[in-house]
């Protein structure tokens, strides 16, 4: 039997939902019928919308703490309430530590963990005064799991993102839920400056146990999920979302006949023990 979430009434916000994973986090929102919110340094290109209805875009600085502050309490003017918010802003351009510098590492940090802390704030002010409390989803990544080179900074605070998540389920229980979302390689709008063409894209693709990358709405079911009802005794959760992992490299590197990633066969020398 299938199962509908429905979300009508609730009102979500999207740091960074404008394009990419977080516009793919936004229609899935808008299709259970949420009211969304989403807000960026730049709006979208175009609005987003789905089936008639559209998120509402507002232009913000996730690390002017002021300006968060002024952001969250115009939404507590206009909708009264905070059901859901997905810390979904962040990135880090590719450099290595010892070339890239000091100071480009620590606005990494500061983008992908120290804003995201000073949102979800604001956002918890809000939402443990209102009846039913809310939900709070930190988008996070495999980089914050294993080691991260070219993005080590990146790395360090998703993996700061992950461990302040599961604290603040300790302290803003029971009002407040919040969990992690951990993403691997999902295809967006600029996958091809990482993977080239459609050809290396499909071929990064087999990588991934399933046979290949995520699409943005996938991560976007899932913070439906998460703030719906079925989800309701979930808090503390990290949740992957990322095709099976990484296929390890010492398969491919063992003389033995292995199956190819995603063929679903056996190989003729048997499995590892």
């Amino acid at each position: 039997m299938a199962v509908t979430i429905d979300l009508a009434g609730r009102v979500a916000v999207v740091t960074g939902g404008t394009r990419g994973v977080g516009a793919g986090i936004t229609r899935a929102l808008l299709t259970a019928g949420a009211e969304v919110v989403i807000c960026a340094r730049r709006a979208p290109d175009e609005p987003i919308e789905v089936d008639g209805r559209t998120a509402h875009f507002e232009s913000l600085d996730i690390r002017d703490v002021d300006a968060v502050g002024a952001f969250f309490a115009r939404l507590r003017r206009s909708h009264g309430r905070l059901d859901l918010l997905v810390n979904n802003a962040g990135g880090s351009p590719y450099g290595l530590i010892a070339e890239a510098g000091q100071r480009r590492a620590a606005r990494v940090v500061e983008l992908n963990l120290i804003a995201p802390m000073s949102v979800s704030l604001s956002a918890y002010e809000l939402m443990r005064q209102q009846e039913g409390g809310g939900s709070i989803v930190m988008v996070g990544s495999v980089s914050g799991t294993r080691p991260s080179p070219g993005t080590g900074p990146y790395g360090a605070a998703k993996a700061g993102l992950e461990n302040l998540a599961r604290t603040l389920a300790v302290e803003w229980a029971p009002a407040v839920r919040v969990n992690t979302l951990v993403l691997g390689m999902v295809r967006t709008e600029l996958s091809h400056l990482h993977y080239g063409d459609e050809e290396g894209i499909a071929a990064v693709g087999r990588t991934v146990p399933l046979g290949r990358m995520a699409e943005p709405v996938e991560a976007g079911d899932a913070c439906v999920f998460l703030a719906s009802g079925l989800a309701e005794y979930i808090s503390g959760a990290s949740i992957a979302i990322h095709g099976g992992g990484e296929r390890p490299a010492f398969l491919d590197a063992a003389n033995v006949n292995q199956p190819s990633p995603g063929t679903g066969r056996a190989g003729t020398t048997g499995g590892l023990r």
